[in-house]
């Protein structure tokens, strides 16, 4: 099972890049599933309706969320009956959309969770005991469980990728929009990353224009944050490749596509 991974796409340099790259990027690593977050797709703060289906008409075939999941409210007309969509697992118990969906594949089920960290980010639920009942909901389908953990603090990340090393097959971090060179296959087959990075504009920080964040950090005054217009993008994302019979991370590789850097073995 090869799984391709796109990280936090932000704004329209975001989307431009992924519909750029994707196919090309499928047809390198054969994957037999494709996820995209999209929690930063549309202006750098949620999504739409809209981006959605045409994340799916370009070869995405899963959407995954995060802090940002709510920030468009037009996704409480659609989450719910979005299949291919997923949203922290760890909202309190009611609340619209899932964050566990079966995707059937060629080869199998693939089991996709989405999770939210605590540490500098909203007070939800404990994602460290909310874990627990979903990897057995998905065992009860699937061997190949993924998760895309979007949180702010790596030593929390990483508490997450140690504490299901060897439940599921794959831990990835997301949020920061900041590539980590960590990634590796866990002792016990579990392939993990502590942030995938960002799917944005090139020249940018996380994603949005240098100027006004810059002026926030020396005024200590509020800014208003623009996705900018521009054609130098970078693309951020991991490969994974998982054993079908035992559900263990045999590769994982990372991804990096810029003007300056072309990871793309």
């Amino acid at each position: 099972m090869n799984i391709l991974f796109i990280g936090d796409i932000v704004g329209k340099p975001g989307r431009l890049a992924l519909q750029n790259n994707l196919n090309t990027l499928k047809q390198k690593y054969r994957a037999d599933l494709t996820i995209v977050n999209g929690e930063n797709a549309a202006h750098g703060k949620g999504l739409t309706k809209k981006l959605y289906h045409q994340f799916l008409e370009w070869g995405a075939d899963v959407i995954t969320l995060g802090n940002h999941a709510w920030d468009k409210k037009e996704i409480f007309d659609f989450i719910d009956g979005a299949d291919q969509l997923v949203r922290p697992a760890n909202y309190p118990e009611g609340t619209p959309g899932k964050g566990l969906q079966f995707i059937k594949t060629k080869q199998k089920t693939v089991a996709v969770i989405n999770l939210m960290g605590r540490t500098f980010m909203n007070p939800l639920d404990d994602p460290f005991q909310v874990i627990d009942d979903l990897i057995k909901e998905a065992k009860s389908k699937t061997d190949i469980i993924f998760v895309d953990f979007h949180g702010e603090a790596t030593s929390e990340k990483q508490a997450m990728g140690w504490y299901l090393d060897g439940k599921v097959s794959a831990v990835v971090g997301t949020h920061t929009h900041i590539q980590t060179s960590d990634e590796r296959v866990l002792t016990n087959g579990t392939g993990y990353i502590t942030d995938v990075g960002m799917t944005g504009a090139y020249d940018s920080i996380l994603g949005m224009e240098k100027e006004a964040i810059i002026r926030k950090f020396k005024t200590g005054l509020p800014s208003k944050f623009e996705v900018p217009e521009t054609e130098r993008t970078v693309l951020s994302g991991i490969f994974v490749s998982i054993d079908d019979k035992t559900g263990k991370t045999n590769t994982i590789k990372r991804i990096l596509i810029n003007p300056d850097h072309f990871n793309f073995d």
